[in-house]
């Protein structure tokens, strides 16, 4: 049904958590003093957008907006590795741009043909076990990573129109009636502005050919500053492959048919070139007025485009419209095909690479605020019930040269140093000599 085309969602995916590792030792009949082995934890589930051809709507997320990977397992004893958490396909329609902010930064993505994945939100690490601590001099490590917290992201999805043929043409020009006639679409008609506030696709065919029409909102100067409708119009012409211009042959809404017809691909090619470029075949609508009939000549003769890509119709009665089918099916059969072939292709976030060594300190409220991506990643895995954690935290600092980046900038004894969602209090007891 026309009213159920859905073509902007809005969901929040989240990545599975890491299982936590495994503080254990080894409890063997004649082995007195079995040392550590706790396992590692499982990977948790990666969440991934598919484009699947079977779809072509966003209607679904209407009702769910909200998907989580599973979790992975944690380590066992006998260094047994936690089974990695199951992955999560979310399927969306070929076509759709995948949208989301990472620390400040837009990005986008666009699936624009079938198969193509995108890692929208990625699994945490599993954490480690106590294996992983064991040293000649440590040799009894209590201590085991937690897993890894799961990416979560909010995304906003938009579906560029997949429709061959779009309708164009300033409001109650008669794009809707013309759908109707053309194909079992049945879009709200009525004689005034905006009827149409979404698209409504139908499927036309024509012999043994079939095309998928899309009726774009109308369109009023100024859109492509986004006045009245324009960029919910505009975004939709962007895939068709063909234009059909209808123009309201007999003015009756007290209009120029001539400056309608320019001002429409005028706002086209202010917005963006490309679509501006479609080829166009031009409907003269309502040439069973006969104001129409008057006009059609020097309209005809205005919009300079040759004979068989004009056409004088009437929508309300049908008059002229076959015709006009048999040059749209024409047109099309001359250009490459609509659908993109099918790309087995897996794409993540363009975002830069970073030195995930590198980090920052500044000054935040009473203490100090450090960041920085790897020394976050230890705080948010490290499991502070343990009692060895703090101490890897603090060998950590000091071998980072996270300590003496502090001292340098003017940390004092018993000042709150925050990193991810900790809060630490700084000692000078444990600070190396310089």
């Amino acid at each position: 049904m026309p009213g159920d085309f859905y073509d902007r969602a809005r969901i929040i995916v989240q990545a599975g958590d890491g299982g936590d590792g495994a503080a254990t030792f080894r409890r063997e009949k004649y082995v007195p003093r079995g040392g550590p082995d706790g396992g590692d934890g499982g990977r948790g589930g990666h969440v991934y957008l598919l484009a699947d051809p079977q779809l072509n709507t966003l209607l679904s997320f209407r009702e769910k907006m909200r998907f989580k990977a599973e979790r992975g397992g944690n380590g066992g004893t006998s260094r047994r590795h936690g089974r990695n958490g199951r992955d999560l396909v979310v399927r969306v329609p070929p076509g759709t741009v995948v949208r989301t902010t990472i620390d400040g930064q837009r990005y986008e993505v666009d699936l624009e043909a079938p198969g193509m994945r995108l890692l929208a939100a990625r699994g945490g690490r599993g954490g480690l076990g106590n294996v992983h601590f064991a040293t000649s001099t440590y040799q009894v490590p209590r201590i085991a990573e937690l897993g890894e917290p799961g990416e979560t992201r909010e995304l906003e999805l938009e579906l560029k129109l997949l429709a061959d043929v779009g309708l164009v043409g300033f409001p109650n020009a008669g794009k809707s009636t013309l759908l109707s006639m053309i194909s079992a679409a049945r879009p709200k008609i009525a004689p005034y502005p905006f009827t149409t506030l979404q698209p409504n696709l139908g499927v036309v065919a024509v012999g043994d050919y079939s095309f998928v029409v899309a009726d774009i909102p109308g369109l009023i100067e100024g859109a492509h500053h986004g006045a009245g409708l324009g960029f919910e119009f505009l975004r939709h012409v962007e895939r068709t492959r063909l234009l059909i211009h209808v123009v309201d042959a007999a003015g009756v809404d007290g209009r120029d048919p001539l400056a309608d017809y320019h001002q429409i691909n005028e706002e086209l090619r202010l917005y963006r070139p490309e679509p501006a470029e479609r080829p166009q075949v031009v409907a003269l609508n309502k040439c069973d007025l006969p104001e129409a009939q008057q006009n059609a000549p020097r309209l005809r003769q205005a919009i300079g485009l040759p004979d068989e890509d004009v056409f004088e119709i009437s929508a309300a009665t049908g008059e002229g419209v076959d015709q006009l089918l048999q040059r749209v099916v024409a047109r099309l059969l001359e250009m490459p095909p609509a659908r993109s072939a099918p790309r087995d292709e897996t794409l993540t976030w363009p975002v830069p690479e970073v030195d995930e060594r590198a980090y920052t300190i500044e000054r935040e409220r009473d203490g100090f605020r450090v960041r920085g991506k790897k020394i976050e990643r230890l705080i948010s895995m490290t499991n502070f019930a343990q009692p060895d954690a703090l101490m890897r935290i603090q060998r950590v600092l000091e071998a980072s040269g996270i300590s003496a980046a502090l001292v340098r900038a003017g940390v004092q004894e018993g000042d709150p140093v925050y990193i991810e969602k900790a809060e630490l209090i700084w000692s000078d007891e444990y600070v190396p000599d310089e």
